[in-house]
């Protein structure tokens, strides 16, 4: 095999096999050189990190606390029904007073 190979391609291969051995702890070191040569990146990293982990956030609030999910089909497969109608599920209300509203429609 390595015989039909180029010696530019041997070469190109050793790296890429170097590269995936270090794996995640080389690159967040080649991240690091990076910032310290450069320290106007700091807060290009800060804002995307920080953007990245509010939008994971979001939406693991929306799979886990949203009644428009179902994850359990055989215990509950109709989750919306058992909202009270003075609960709240959306994340940001405006001029909404749950603690006022009162049932309009029928048990289900």
């Amino acid at each position: 095999m390595w015989r039909s190979c180029s010696a530019v391609a041997r070469v190109s291969l050793h790296r890429y096999s170097l590269q995936t051995a270090r794996g995640f702890t080389g690159m967040l070191g080649v991240i690091a050189k990076q910032l310290k040569s450069h320290p106007a990146l700091i807060p290009l990293f800060i804002f995307i990190g920080g953007g990245a982990t509010m939008s994971i956030m979001y939406l693991s609030r929306l799979a886990l606390r949203n009644p428009d999910v179902s994850w359990d089909r055989k215990n509950n497969p109709e989750p919306w029904n058992n909202m009270k109608p003075d609960q709240q599920y959306k994340l940001f209300a405006v001029n909404m007073d749950y603690s006022k509203l009162k049932k309009e429609g029928p048990d289900f």
